[in-house]
């Protein structure tokens, strides 16, 4: 089953047809999936892989930078009822703030190579005010290696990308039950402390 708005092996044959050109935008809305499917177009001679690589990378820190103004500006723009309603009142901004002021580097680096949480995080970030030059390192630590192990995954067996896709699914089903799991633990494991 493909996450993908169109199907993979139509977004191949985009890709393959159109180029570099079509793979920017293709890997801001998709991601993970397109990268594999650019660098097996890499591995046979469509495309140059270290091109493929730097142009996944600065479509993810786009993606990355959109949601970090979301948080921003975003929030400003909401009703305060609405804010309220969400959970968003001036002190649970302020610990937010305050766990990105003493956490946020994990927190990025936990959002991006977790891709369930990717959003939220970055969200968060832009939300908590994080300093836009300590996100963008962090961010950059994180989406490196990153793209360049689904760069290197689609290189290699690129052939088999909608197995793939099926396992970036997956994991990400697995990682975001786990994390889940491991809050609520931690949160009963602090009502239970106090």
């Amino acid at each position: 089953m493909s996450g993908a708005v169109i199907g993979l092996d139509a977004l191949a044959l985009l890709l393959s047809k159109h180029g570099l050109a079509v793979l920017a935008p293709a890997a801001l809305v998709e991601g993970p999936i397109v990268t594999v499917i650019a660098a097996w177009l890499a591995s046979r001679g469509l495309f140059d892989v270290w091109s493929v690589a730097a142009v996944v990378i600065l479509a993810d820190l786009v993606g990355d930078f959109a949601f970090y103004g979301l948080g921003r500006g975003g929030l400003a723009r909401l009703p305060a009822r609405w804010r309220t309603r969400l959970g968003l009142g001036s002190d649970r901004l302020a610990r937010l703030a305050g766990h990105f002021e003493t956490k946020g580097g994990r927190t990025l680096l936990f959002g991006k190579l977790t891709h369930s949480f990717g959003f939220a995080v970055l969200v968060a970030a832009g939300a908590a005010r994080m300093p836009l030059l300590t996100f963008f390192w962090f961010n950059l630590l994180g989406t490196v290696p990153k793209s360049l192990a689904f760069v290197g995954i689609g290189y290699g067996f690129g052939a088999a990308y909608a197995r793939i896709d099926d396992w970036i699914a997956r994991a990400s089903l697995v990682v975001l039950a786990v994390a889940l799991l491991a809050g609520m633990i931690w949160l009963i494991g602090r009502g239970a402390r106090r």
